[in-house]
């Protein structure tokens, strides 16, 4: 059984390519959603996931915010896919990994 991704990011583009390669090149079962709203309902409805993969700045709840209520919900880490400078904020939060996503 390949591992579980849940994939949160606002830009629809970037969720698909990311799904397309997480998928196809990484292995992973991946679970995307458009917000952190949507996300916590994932996590709470479909996990637990392996991993974690959200945008640092989205409207409404951002990153760092999922970050910390999806802690919450059973999810096991967590890596921010960071485009913005809100890197620092979610240097702080309990994240493995930070890199930035492609413009």
């Amino acid at each position: 059984m390949s591992p579980r991704l849940l994939l949160v990011d606002d830009a629809p583009d970037i969720r698909a390519i990311a799904c397309l390669s997480l998928e196809r090149v990484g292995g992973w079962t991946v679970l995307a959603v458009a917000s952190g709203p949507a996300a916590l309902e994932a996590a709470r409805d479909d996990g637990p996931f392996d991993a974690v993969l959200l945008d640092v700045m989205m409207p409404g709840m951002d990153g760092p915010s999922t970050l910390s209520d999806c802690g919450r919900a059973d999810c096991r880490w967590a890596c921010p896919w960071s485009s913005s400078r809100r890197r620092r904020r979610a240097r702080t939060a309990s994240v493995s990994a930070l890199w930035a996503r492609p413009a």
